[in-house]
């Protein structure tokens, strides 16, 4: 194997243009005057596509560019010293030391990792000053070499400080780092995290790369032990259940560059805090992951959640506005009434007050007719939103005005959530194989604004219009028909069914899908009608607020059963299960799963079904308690939450205390080695 870096692959103190995309350029043609590159342009063009995910520019004056290129024949690192420096999108201002690597697209893992060396050692400031100080080409390559082709000693130095921890009261953190091509950002954060950790007292962090140059995974064991977790990633985490439960800090893979005492910081302190975000569960099994970002459930299912976490907020805001101008107004205000009212009336002119209005006031009538009004618009954005974000992360940026198109689409011919999810899935396939086609060097730059938007439209409405838009209308319109008409015994025993699935991964898929079909099915009309629709809403959410509060409840009742940490996560589960977060239950879960999960499941399906069986609604897809305003049959509502925490407390606390004797309790963590459930 030739040697990465050569003198002529070097430029020393030179201007080669203000921006990213010049020194990019010039670099290029340098890797292919070496015969590096069968084509410079393709190179220039595969390198400006890594910077449009995120800009490679680094605090302290570095950039690297990089990129594997079907152009490049052999791994390269071309390097330029600048004078003056060129913006490359750091924070802190030009980068005066850039290296471009260039890999072959189908490289090897030896020579990724070669090249991962280098994006290690630029976290060294005593590297970057060598670089600095250079004063010819071929000093330049005798310390670069020397760094991507370390000594068998001095890789055992490098490692050395990394294992070095003894502390009574260590702080146990594991760390997993990913960027985009896992070339570079991803080992620079491991470097920087590994070294941060060195210097904090008290702290042990071992980091999983997720990088092209592979990696060992963190054992099960290490995963067990940890304290915490960071996420310093710009992509999704694999395999990320195996750190269900565990309190996690979340970020870009730069951040931990930039940032990395923060951010150990921050993972010491979620160690301690009950009340701090934690890794969601998820029963992902190794048939889940393809080699190329997991299968295609395991990526429907990515694509389908995302779409939602946007469309979440248009479904909060319309449906509190709705509820708020149905508290002022009156249910009569909806439909036509409102409409009339905005366009006859004003502050000065009030029109006449409501049968139901707010203490029979005109002003209140007026006021809940706008707010109405603002709900029911907002609620228009609600299929648009879910298919432009699921073809946005199909396609990203490309996907999501097409995607937008679908949805609004799907609205006009009625093929709702449904029509939005198909025309979503098919507008982001579209884009992104255009988006993969290879196109001449001036048409590039109006590829994502204009021509895979316009030809994504164009054939991604054809096909709605002409073949799937009608199916999917008739599909969803027997769907509303068969909920509208469910009654009695059936709509409890979905209530029953929806309820056990929010207790069954507390946030994980089955608690998704749950969430996802009552919230795509809220619209004004329903709310307006009292349908049955807002009546699965109300039965999911009594179904999610059960968990944490059943947890925090068994945990009060009969502190010996659980751990110190586990007494504490109970304290702060009171407030998680009033605000409708069952991920507040996730550690009991995770912890002791055969008799949590069955006990939660119990509860949360009996609570949905009294709910549902009582014709409680609920307009509102979030807030728990916080949003009672929302709900109608309020002590229904709080009926069935009390009664599924009681079932589930109960049948916990019992299952804990099978083959346990009457005295044989916890009294503390630090007294207990064995946890009580065990």
């Amino acid at each position: 194997m030739s040697s990465l870096i050569t003198a002529d692959l070097v430029s020393l103190d030179t201007d080669l243009g203000a921006d990213a995309p010049s020194v990019i350029t010039a670099l290029a043609q340098r890797v292919a005057d070496a015969g590096r590159a069968t084509d410079p342009a393709q190179l220039v063009t595969d390198a400006l596509a890594r910077e449009t995910q995120s800009a490679t520019g680094l605090p302290g004056g570095i950039a690297i560019p990089h990129c594997r290129s079907e152009a490049v024949t052999e791994p390269t690192l071309a390097f330029a010293r600048l004078v003056p420096g060129a913006d490359f999108g750091a924070s802190d201002g030009p980068a005066d030391l850039v290296f471009l690597i260039a890999a072959p697209a189908g490289g090897g893992q030896e020579h990724l990792k070669l090249l991962s060396s280098l994006a290690r050692a630029l976290v060294r400031p005593d590297f970057t000053a060598a670089l600095r100080a250079a004063p010819d080409a071929a000093a330049l390559v005798a310390l670069v070499d020397e760094v991507v082709s370390p000594a068998p000693a001095a890789e055992a130095a490098a490692a050395a400080p990394a294992a070095a921890t003894s502390s009574a009261t260590v702080t146990r953190i594991v760390a997993v780092t990913a960027c985009p091509t896992g070339i570079a950002h991803t080992y620079m954060a491991a470097d920087s995290l590994t070294q941060q950790a060195a210097q904090t007292d008290g702290v042990e962090l071992q980091v999983e790369t997720q990088g092209s140059a592979g990696a060992k995974p963190l054992s099960p064991e290490t995963i067990a032990a940890a304290d915490a977790v960071i996420f310093a990633t710009d992509v999704g985490v694999k395999d990320q259940a195996r750190f269900a439960g565990k309190p996690v800090v979340v970020s870009g893979v730069k951040r931990a560059i930039n940032e990395p005492s923060v951010m150990i910081a921050e993972a010491v302190k979620a160690s301690t805090d009950p009340r701090a975000r934690r890794v969601e569960g998820g029963a992902a099994t190794s048939e889940e992951h393809g080699a190329e970002g997991g299968s295609w459930g395991l990526r429907l299912r990515q694509w389908l959640l995302t779409g939602v976490s946007y469309m979440i907020p248009f479904v909060a805001a319309g449906g509190l506005l709705i509820a708020l101008g149905f508290l002022l107004a009156g249910y009569d205000v909806a439909g036509d009434p409102a409409s009339k009212i905005l366009s006859e009336n004003t502050l000065s002119n009030l029109p006449a007050a409501g049968d139901h209005a707010l203490f029979g006031s005109s002003l209140l009538t007026y006021i809940g007719a706008l707010l109405f009004l603002l709900g029911s618009w907002a609620f228009g954005f609600l299929v648009p939103a879910l298919a432009g974000y699921i073809a946005y992360a199909i396609a990203d940026r490309p996907g999501i005005a097409p995607g937008f198109v679908m949805g609004f689409l799907a609205n006009q011919i009625g093929a709702g959530f449904l029509g939005g999810i198909v025309g979503g899935i098919i507008a982001g396939l579209i884009a992104h194989q255009i988006a993969k086609r290879e196109a001449p060097r001036w048409l590039a730059g109006l590829m994502p604004v204009v021509i895979i938007p316009l030809v994504t439209t164009i054939i991604a409405g054809m096909l709605m219009l002409l073949v799937l838009g009608r199916p999917i209308a008739d599909i969803t319109n027997g769907l509303t028909d068969w909920l509208n008409g469910l009654s009695g015994g059936s709509i409890v025993l979905l209530g029953l069914l929806l309820g056990a699935m929010m207790a069954f991964d507390m946030g994980g898929p089955v608690n998704k899908a749950a969430y996802v079909f009552a919230t795509t099915g809220l619209t004004a009309q329903a709310i307006a009608a009292g349908g049955t629709e807002v009546k699965i809403m109300a039965a999911v959410m009594v179904g999610g607020m059960v968990p944490p509060l059943a947890m925090a409840l068994s945990t009060a009742l009969r502190p010996g059963l659980y751990t110190s940490s586990e007494r504490e996560n109970g304290k702060a589960a009171w407030l998680l299960g009033a605000a409708f977060i069952t991920e507040g239950a996730i550690p009991f879960a995770a912890a002791d799963p055969l008799r949590v999960i069955p006990s939660m499941m119990l509860g949360s399906g009996v609570a949905g079904a009294i709910s549902a069986g009582a014709g409680v609604t609920l307009a509102a897809p979030h807030g728990g308690i916080f949003v009672f305003f929302a709900v109608d049959q309020v002590l229904w509502f709080l009926v069935a939450i009390a009664v599924g925490t009681i079932i589930s407390a109960a049948s916990v606390t019992a299952l804990k205390q099978l083959g346990r004797g009457a005295g044989d309790v916890v009294a503390d963590a630090e007294t207990a080695k064995v946890p009580a459930h065990a």
